[in-house]
């Protein structure tokens, strides 16, 4: 899975849960920049690493051998997770994953090298594996 190889802090804060930032549309990274074809987020959600790699498998599954893949997200954002049944108190949880924060208008992956209807098809089926809405965009 996705993880970065080091990090200045360990644990990051909660962050402030206020809709309308949070579901503002993206303005970085909102074209498809390598590319033909692309899948862009219509909703906003956190992306694990998890999911981030069971999408592209099944991106280069379906891609097959001549399509390139292009991941635009990286998760690098650490959450923490406490043991089951532990009570409230004593300090937070350890880490237990990675996850990027997606805002509407995301590119997330891309892919180039396929015939369209297959690079579409492909792209829709690592779309499912998505924890949000996506659309399959084109190159304009």
């Amino acid at each position: 899975m996705l993880a970065p190889k080091k990090a200045k802090y360990r644990k990051w804060q909660s962050g402030r849960r206020r809709g309308k930032r949070l579901n503002a549309p993206e303005t970085r990274g909102i074209t498809v920049a390598f590319g033909s074809y692309g899948i862009k987020a219509l909703s906003q959600a956190r992306v694990t690493s998890n999911q981030l790699e069971a999408a592209r498998r099944a991106l280069t599954r379906a891609g097959g051998k001549s399509a390139k893949i292009w991941t635009r997200i990286f998760p690098d954002r650490p959450f923490t997770q406490k043991a089951a049944e532990v009570g409230m108190g004593s300090g937070k949880g350890d880490v237990a994953g990675f996850v990027f924060d997606v805002r509407p208008g995301r590119v997330i992956f891309e892919i180039d090298g396929a015939p369209e209807a297959m690079a579409r098809e492909a792209l829709r089926k690592a779309g499912t594996k998505l924890p949000l809405k996506v659309r399959v965009v084109a190159r304009e």
